[in-house]
């Protein structure tokens, strides 16, 4: 009898798992949290406008996973998500929209349109999460798409975002997490300190040893909140609120709590929430 054991990945000729992978699926597992986004969406909306929203628009909504989330939550809920590549829409139609009961499906539209420029029906809730409003990298661009949420919200809405930073933020660094069948890597490949510019990449590795590289690539500037608010206030929001995840007084990390504030901490990275209110 053979005592070596196997192991639980035995390398092949045959197909690698980074060769099977769907990085939208990975993309989904590792980065999104639909959930507590909505909670915190639904929740904050509420507490400022003294209501219920009922209408959500998705920027960059790329699978749209959290508009999905969205349409689940209420049967008079209705989403429409907005991205420009069609290939991840298609993925989205696919494995997210086409897997909601019929009565979800008929409450959200994708469409493959310029977020610069996209018009529809005006909403309660306009969300770009994910950093993904950082691609504009000039003060007029970001400004233009501050301006154009403006615009696309009811007269109550809120425009939800979602910002980055600590001084880690400024380093090119790699941060690996591990999950039950694969590793996420977070690469911050290139910072450019004169103009702001970021080059953020995301890869993946399998047990097996293999690696799916460059799954995602980022070309970004990166903002600063001072810069943010600034710049909502001039598209004409009239109140910018930050807020802040509280921490854990046993570990000493974060809570998953945030609140409105005006005193942030000098954290070597952080993750916060923005609302700018019409």
């Amino acid at each position: 009898m053979n005592s070596e054991k196997t192991p639980k990945y035995r390398k092949s000729k045959g197909l690698k798992l980074s060769d099977k992978a769907d990085r939208h699926d990975l993309y989904q597992k590792s980065v999104q949290n639909i959930e507590g986004e909505i909670d915190m969406i639904d929740q904050t909306f509420e507490e400022l406008a003294g209501r219920k929203a009922l209408t959500f628009r998705e920027d960059f909504c790329g699978t749209a996973n959290t508009s999905c989330e969205w349409v689940r939550r209420r049967p008079n809920n209705f989403s429409v998500g907005i991205d420009l590549d069609q290939e991840v829409l298609d993925w989205g139609q696919r494995h997210n929209v086409q897997q909601l009961p019929d009565s979800c499906q008929k409450r959200i539209t994708l469409l493959k349109e310029n977020v610069l420029t996209a018009d529809v029906s005006p909403v309660d809730v306009l969300a770009a999460m994910n950093f993904s409003y950082q691609i504009f990298k000039t003060r007029a661009t970001l400004k233009e798409y501050f301006q154009n949420a403006y615009k696309q919200l009811v007269e109550d809405g809120i425009f939800f975002l979602d910002a980055f930073g600590g001084y880690e933020a400024f380093r090119e660094m790699e941060e690996s997490t591990q999950y039950d069948n694969f590793t996420y890597i977070w690469d911050q490949h290139s910072y450019n300190p004169i103009n702001g510019h970021i080059t953020c990449i995301i890869h993946f590795r399998f047990p097996d040893g293999s690696k799916l590289k460059r799954a995602f690539v980022y070309d970004w500037r990166l903002w600063t909140l001072p810069e943010i608010r600034e710049l909502l206030i001039e598209a004409g929001f009239s109140r910018v609120l930050v807020y802040w995840e509280g921490t854990d007084k046993k570990t000493g990390d974060g809570n998953d709590e945030y609140l409105p504030t005006e005193d942030g901490q000098a954290d070597a990275g952080w993750i916060c929430y923005l609302t700018a209110e019409k």
